[in-house]
């Protein structure tokens, strides 16, 4: 997968150098070209000096063939500003902007931007939203059988109740997030758009069960 990352601070330096050692290609976006120093010599990915929500920068930095777009830089605004030009404008799939005010994090939410709004955790959490389905999972059991993941579900799914995603998938649900707060869903809790999906399952299972969830339900 092609990811663009904007910022080249701590965390999206971090971020880069764990995504290429994931086999990732990466393009790293700052206004300043000395940023890019603590990407060291051995990162191979594209370093884009520029604004992160200007349309030529994004262009260069690959923005077309990008299937993840991380906004980390230092600022709320020019975050959310360039999320939203990644998913809106270049339909980028998997966006996700780091917001420093968790005051504005539900508000960005609602308009359809996953964000991260703490600090602490920011790079593991981007890594989760940026390779779904369930690429990196959140626990693991002591005998490594069991864990919990985010997982990405089709929109197929919406308006259907978390029974039949367990039935069809195997998993346990554990917990929604919805409009950044999280809670225990029931049998009967449907499934809204913006909710982010956490199950337990067995890792021996979880191929099976993320391809059910990535996959629009079968109709019969």
């Amino acid at each position: 997968m092609h990811i663009v990352i904007m910022g080249c601070g701590r965390v999206g330096s971090t971020l880069a150098l764990a995504l290429e050692a994931k086999g990732h290609d990466v393009a790293v976006v700052d206004q300043e070209s000395d940023a890019f120093r603590r990407l060291g010599t051995g990162f191979a990915g594209r370093r884009v000096t520029g604004v992160g929500f200007d349309q030529e920068t994004l262009l260069e930095a690959g923005i077309e063939q990008a299937g993840g777009f991380a906004a980390v830089s230092s600022g709320d605004n020019s975050n959310i500003i360039s999320a939203r030009m990644a998913r809106e404008q270049f339909g980028v799939e998997n966006v996700v902007a780091r917001i420093y005010d968790p005051a504005r994090a539900e508000v960005y939410e609602r308009l359809g931007i996953p964000t991260v709004a703490t600090v602490s955790w920011t790079a593991d959490q981007i890594l989760r939203k940026l390779l779904p389905p369930g690429s990196e999972p959140v626990w693991r059991d002591p005998s490594g059988c069991v864990a919990l993941a985010q997982v990405s579900v089709h929109p197929g799914w919406i308006g259907l109740p978390m029974a039949k995603l367990e039935v069809a998938s195997g998993a346990r649900i554990a917990f929604l997030t919805r409009l950044g707060e999280g809670f225990l869903p029931t049998a009967e809790t449907v499934l809204q758009e913006g909710d982010l999906v956490h199950v337990l399952l067995r890792e021996d299972t979880a191929d099976a069960a993320e391809a059910v969830f990535g996959a629009a339900p079968e109709v019969h």
